[in-house]
């Protein structure tokens, strides 16, 4: 099976230019939770110029969950707001890199969502 965070997160930083970017200026950082750890991925966005590192930083939002859910969010098995609404997606600082960040990530169907809540209601 892929790593899909790690996939998207080199894509990204292999692009160096992302036009959904083109209107965000500032510093994402995401702490992905695994177990006992976290996992950093920093995101540098300066009208729509990218730059991706692992390096501990200051951002100007700070964006933690579950390592699974980013890995659903990449696949457009869910939904970021959505997240935040139910309270798995916990956002610090500026609120609108992450509203115009989550344009990266494909669109979630209804049918998805569905599979999703379903999938973790067993585990």
């Amino acid at each position: 099976m892929s790593d899909a965070t790690e996939e998207f997160f080199l894509e990204l930083g292999r692009r160096g230019n992302e036009p959904l970017l083109r209107n965000a200026t500032g510093t994402i950082r995401f702490d992905l939770h695994r177990g006992d750890g976290v996992e950093r991925w920093v995101v540098a966005m300066k009208n729509g110029d990218v730059a991706v590192s692992r390096r501990q930083v200051h951002a100007d939002c700070v964006v933690r969950m579950d390592r699974a859910l980013f890995d659903q969010l990449v696949r457009g098995r869910a939904n970021a707001m959505a997240a935040v609404l139910r309270g798995v997606l916990s956002p610090e600082g500026d609120l609108g890199l992450l509203v115009l960040f989550q344009r990266l990530f494909p669109a979630a169907s209804r049918s998805a969502e569905r599979t999703a809540k379903i999938t973790k209601g067993a585990a």
